[in-house]
């Protein structure tokens, strides 16, 4: 009889966690999945939101509302990795003060046992699993073919999840919306305006342009979050992030129990350590910046007295040598951003993201443009201005291209080669191309949404 277990997550332990092995195969991995009426359970236990027959958002609720039978495809893939994904994330310990056979990995009351099992790198990760034929369907519906169409955001959203499809949705609007833009602009690049009237009706153009887009968003966004049900679910239902840590007691709001902590000390936790230390990244990026305008003073005297082809080439150095810096300092502070928002302790995960991208946007902002604005204000030199921006537009696309796709196509690719190897030596008795498939992704890295819209909005 054939197994109707689909794996839908996977959970990858450390190398010297013990394991019963199977055939000599010490592989490590656990697949997670769980029966249609388990997920129905949990959605329901969830609070996720389906639409009725009569056109209304309503809370699932198995044993009333909604009829279990050929309801195969009631819950998208997204949901159901989602659901496990919440369920394994509010494991919490109650009377346990430590994880078996580890007496480090200590617990307390309240304390989320796979954030514990991860920090103390006993799961080293969990992730969720592709779907090979529905990724398929999806891949020949949406870029396969190359066709000037719209995305189809409803497949992308059952598949990856709401916000990968808000995010796209966002990208498909943004790029529509930049035609006008693009048409107005052309003249004033084709023809060299210098006439400042004209830019000031180019100006007010951009202030009316920027806002009308953003109204125009709001409401296509709202539009498709009431649709997919995620607007009425943010209003009524938001547990407890997994990250969230405090004594395990009694909500008086909600009369659930879940970790509980002073809000003073996470108001302490911000003000006292975080602040200052975003306060002392936005000086340093200043003080690079001052370095730079003394690299392009050095530049600028050498072509002067030397006048030579080689030193007119050199006058682009410090402006990539900047851009370079500046990503460089970008991804080193998202780092240091997503770890003082971690230890902040924010019980939302809404709170947890706002404070995050606010962390990110203040400083990327600064870091980006600050330059900018002092070429443009300070030393009102638009020669500079012009040279500036470009180089480092140039340079910040060629370096983001390089990073977030022709990177990791060749490692994918290259680690494609060696699992390949790998399993065609594998004696052990288990599904080869299951197996493969999981080793493969378990490469992957994650792909942050909430700060790559970030970086689109400063940009």
């Amino acid at each position: 009889m054939k197994s109707s277990f689909t794996p839908l997550v996977v959970l990858e332990l450390a190398q010297d966690v013990k394991k019963e092995p199977k055939n000599g195969a010490q592989l490590n991995l656990y697949l997670v999945g769980a029966s249609k009426i388990t997920l129905l359970l949990g959605a329901e236990a969830m609070g996720l939101v389906k639409e009725c027959n009569d056109n209304t958002m309503r809370k699932i609720m198995v044993n009333f509302c909604f009829h279990l039978d050929d309801n195969d495809d009631f819950l998208t893939m997204a949901e159901c990795q989602f659901i496990i994904k919440h369920e394994l994330e509010n494991l919490r310990a109650r009377d346990e003060k430590m994880i078996p056979g580890y007496p480090q990995a200590k617990l307390y009351p309240g304390k989320s046992l796979l954030r514990r099992l991860l920090t103390s790198g006993i799961v080293i990760q969990v992730f969720p699993l592709h779907d090979n034929e529905a990724l398929k369907k999806l891949e020949d519906s949406w870029y396969t073919r190359f066709t000037l169409k719209y995305q189809p955001l409803d497949c992308i959203r059952g598949y990856f999840g709401e916000t990968i499809a808000l995010y796209f949705g966002f990208l498909e609007y943004f790029t529509v919306a930049l035609i006008p833009m693009a048409v107005i602009g052309l003249p004033y690049y084709l023809f060299v305006w210098e006439d400042y009237d004209k830019y000031v009706i180019f100006a007010s153009f951009n202030l009316i342009w920027s806002t009308v887009i953003l109204e125009v968003w709001k409401r296509g966004c709202a539009n498709m979050t009431y649709r997919w049900g995620t607007l009425v679910m943010k209003r009524q239902f938001e547990e407890p992030r997994p990250g969230f840590h405090g004594v395990l007691g009694i909500n008086p709001i909600t009369s659930r129990e879940e970790p509980l902590y002073p809000s003073y000390k996470r108001q302490l936790r911000i003000y006292l350590v975080s602040l200052p230390f975003v306060c002392l990244c936005l000086y340093f990026s200043l003080y690079v910046m001052m370095i730079y305008f003394d690299m392009e003073a050095w530049a600028l005297s050498l072509h002067e007295n030397s006048g030579s082809e080689w030193t007119s080439v050199l006058l682009y150095v410090p402006s990539i040598i900047y851009a370079i810096v500046i990503e460089i300092m970008n991804r080193l502070y998202r780092y240091a951003a997503e770890f003082l928002t971690s230890w902040e302790n924010h019980r939302l995960e809404s709170a947890y993201q706002n404070h995050l991208i606010l962390k990110v946007l203040v400083f990327n902002f600064l870091n980006c443009f600050a330059s900018l604005f002092y070429i443009a204000f300070v030393l009102r030199d638009m020669k500079l201005l012009r040279q500036s921006l470009a180089t480092l537009l140039i340079t910040s696309q060629i370096l983001n291209q390089i990073m977030e796709s022709l990177l990791p196509y060749w490692l994918q690719k290259k680690h494609h080669v060696r699992v390949r190897r790998k399993v065609q030596a594998l004696k052990a008795d288990i599904d080869a191309t299951l197996y493969e498939q999981v080793v493969l992704e378990k490469e992957m890295g994650t792909y942050l949404v909430s700060l790559t819209v970030a970086e689109l909005t400063i940009d």
